[in-house]
């Protein structure tokens, strides 16, 4: 009964009605669902609506606008925001041939919105495309019931301490299972470039990795692997939450890591220029924590604490297979002598167009400083 009671109303209509619907042919036509990030920063949004035909490309699908003063994002007076297409995606919760469609968000006047950083991002992926970039970034979220409570812990009290719930197996060990699989066919089907899942260190909280991505894909296939995530969890009737502390106490935080290298970072001898954009990332220390999170760090600043497999927030650190550094080389990439690195200081909730700009303005375009340059000329 407590369990039942923590998934939302929705969750328990009968899903065999609805799949009777799904069924039905479409006549040729074709449902498109654009999705769009709000005014935090953090949330996604959608709505749908129905082409004469399958779009092949991103440019079949036309540009359409939404309310921006119900999305913190306009005035009432001046409401109309562009939703503009930049990838698609298969649609796993309507099928084939229907699309979902991530979209940057532009103001009346064209202009990027405030939580549009990929338009910025994909000028500076532009300016350094010619190092070839990868990205990996390891996605952490916690389940919540619909009372906000982890899924799966006593009602009125704590599971066990961690320990046995890494990559557990067993009732007792992991809760919501069910979810992270539909999740990750869900990223499968839609061609996400989702690369693997585990159970994370706090009971009821996970992690999806996404990657490798080059450039400005990263972002892209991260942020619809949010959606996405969210929208299957809506299935269930329970909450993701990227909140990078949900519970306070002697419990893990929750990260969004990031592998990097560079084309000359994976060649033979490339742990040279591994060690050397370290070396600059160390010296821009406060710049990234300021971009790792969408308040500033101050939600890393309850996560990044030395303890819980966390670097302190107000120290630059970096070692070998160290998980409490701000920055671990891996061991193999260590004995190998090149490959990539991995930020271990963004936060869940990061926007990944923000963390994988500031890399490359830091270690590639050798900014330096808390202010960013404007290549707009250049």
């Amino acid at each position: 009964r407590a369990v039942a009671m923590s998934v939302s109303h929705s969750s328990r209509l009968n899903k065999l009605v609805r799949e009777q619907y799904m069924r039905l042919p479409q006549d040729g036509k074709v449902q498109v669902t654009y999705v769009w990030i709000d005014g935090s920063g953090e949330g996604v949004r959608c709505k749908s609506r129905t082409l004469d035909k399958e779009p092949k490309s991103i440019e079949d699908v036309p540009e359409w606008n939404f309310d921006g003063s119900s999305t913190a994002q306009a005035e009432g007076s001046n409401s109309d925001m562009f939703l503009t297409p930049v990838c698609m995606f298969r649609d796993p919760f309507c099928l084939d041939p229907n699309k979902l469609v991530l979209c940057e968000v532009l103001k009346y006047n064209r202009k990027p919105a405030e939580t549009n950083l990929r338009h910025t991002c994909k000028k500076i992926m532009d300016l350094v495309r010619d190092s070839h970039p990868w990205f990996g970034m390891e996605q952490e979220y916690t389940l919540l019931g619909i009372n906000g409570h982890p899924y799966g812990w006593p009602d009125n009290g704590f599971p066990g301490p961690q320990g046995p719930y890494y990559c557990g197996v067993g009732a007792d060990k992991v809760y919501g299972r069910d979810i992270v699989e539909s999740h990750y066919k869900a990223c499968l089907y839609a061609g996400v470039k989702i690369c693997g899942t585990n159970a994370e260190v706090m009971p009821s909280q996970w992690e999806f990795q996404v990657g490798p991505c080059e450039g400005i894909e990263m972002g892209d296939h991260l942020w619809m692997a949010r959606f996405i995530l969210h929208r299957v969890c809506e299935d269930f009737g329970v909450v993701a939450t990227l909140d990078p502390k949900p519970m306070t106490g002697n419990w893990n935080g929750a990260g969004c890591h990031t592998n990097y290298s560079t084309e000359e970072m994976r060649r033979e001898g490339g742990i040279k220029h591994i060690e050397a954009a370290i070396e600059k990332l160390s010296k821009r220390h406060d710049y990234h924590i300021c971009v790792y999170d969408p308040r500033g760090g101050r939600d890393n600043s309850r996560r990044l604490t030395g303890h819980h497999e966390t670097s302190n927030i107000f120290e630059f650190s970096a070692g070998v297979a160290n998980r409490g550094a701000s920055i671990r080389i891996p061991r193999q990439v260590g004995q190998d002598g090149c490959g990539y690195f991995e930020d271990r200081r963004p936060a869940a909730n990061c926007d990944p167009y923000a963390v994988t700009e500031a890399i490359m303005r830091t270690t590639v375009l050798n900014e330096t400083g808390v202010e960013t340059k404007d290549y707009a000329d250049h």
